[in-house]
């Protein structure tokens, strides 16, 4: 099989491996999309030891396996499923005791190829009405996404949000509050493109200067960057949330008098539970027009670098693998 190879220096080549075997309790999986996250720049730029990309969907490639040739998005935790995290249904939690947690796509080798092996548990069907090219989006784009809000809204049901970041995550994250019932939705973005299409989306564009405020009950904070995480602090409103989603290898952050002298809540979104699969595939098909024009580029393993390339530039949403 073909697999895309992370140099590190943003460099990706193309490699002929070995087809993977699957092990007990494993699959093969031959993938058709596997959409490119902001985190995954992270090993563009640094390198990685293990075929990267956690946004997957594909195939079950297994002759004489009950489900083969199945359609399935590939749920990243490994989880073992009998761990008190599991049993309470907090899949993505799981703590089996060994202290070595996987993700697909980190840990394990993911989808920038033609094939992977998955834990078979980890395979979650999809509906014959959501295409190849949306399905990736089930996961990060609205699973973790709208995890990070369901959290969120146990404490603040509705109010102004503010979203800090209109790359895949903010702008999910855009639709999915539309969706719950918050509003007016005010976004921070600097890539003309990005900003634009939010604000097709309903939301208002603003500054940094304008939101500093603190009047946001919800806060998304979806760069992974200390100025955002910084203003994130700085504008929500006392006793509201803050979803922290983004990713980064450290944070600096200055605690002003603002941040000081308020209650707030701060809240992370790592993934989502298996159990919020079938209300996520209910958020895709509600708002399915905009998640359309989200998906804004596609090519194969030969176009993948120059796809990161453009992604990295701010010209392209949320692009992706795909693959026959």
């Amino acid at each position: 099989m073909r697999a895309a190879k992370f140099h590190g220096e943003s460099r990706i080549t193309i490699e002929q491996l070995n087809d993977p075997v699957p092990a007990e309790g494993e699959v093969a999986v031959r993938v058709s999309a596997c959409a490119l996250c902001g985190s995954d720049f992270r090993p563009w730029r640094l390198g990685w030891p293990v075929t990267s990309g956690h946004e997957i969907a594909g195939r079950i490639d297994q002759p004489g396996h009950p489900r083969h040739g199945q359609r399935v998005v590939v749920y990243i935790p490994v989880f073992c499923g009998t761990c008190e995290a599991c049993r309470a249904g907090r899949t993505h939690l799981c703590d089996s005791g060994t202290g070595t947690r996987q993700l697909i796509g980190w840990q394990r080798p993911g989808g920038y190829a033609e094939k992977l092996v998955a834990p078979e548990r980890c395979l979650l069907p999809v509906p014959d009405d959501i295409p190849d090219r949306l399905a990736p989006l089930l996961l990060d784009t609205i699973g973790t996404t709208a995890h990070g809000i369901r959290l969120a809204r146990r404490i603040v049901p509705g109010g102004k949000a503010l979203v800090l970041g209109a790359g895949p995550i903010g702008l999910g994250a855009i639709i999915v509050l539309n969706r719950m019932g918050y509003g007016p939705i005010d976004v921070i973005e600097p890539s003309d493109y990005r900003a634009r299409f939010a604000e097709s989306l309903g939301a208002n564009r603003t500054t940094p200067e304008a939101a500093s405020a603190p009047r946001y009950s919800i806060v998304i904070e979806a760069t992974g960057k200390d100025p955002a995480r910084q203003l994130a602090l700085e504008a929500v409103a006392a006793e509201g949330a803050i979803v922290q989603l983004g990713e980064s290898d450290g944070w600096s952050i200055s605690e002003t008098r603002s941040i000081r002298l308020k209650d707030f809540f701060l809240i992370r979104s790592f993934y989502f539970p298996i159990g919020d699969y079938e209300e996520n595939i209910g958020l895709l098909r509600a708002d399915r027009d905009k998640y359309e024009r989200l998906v804004d580029a596609q090519a194969n393993l030969d176009g993948l670098s120059d796809l990161f390339h453009s992604f990295a530039r701010g010209e392209r949403l949320k692009p992706q693998l795909a693959l026959p």
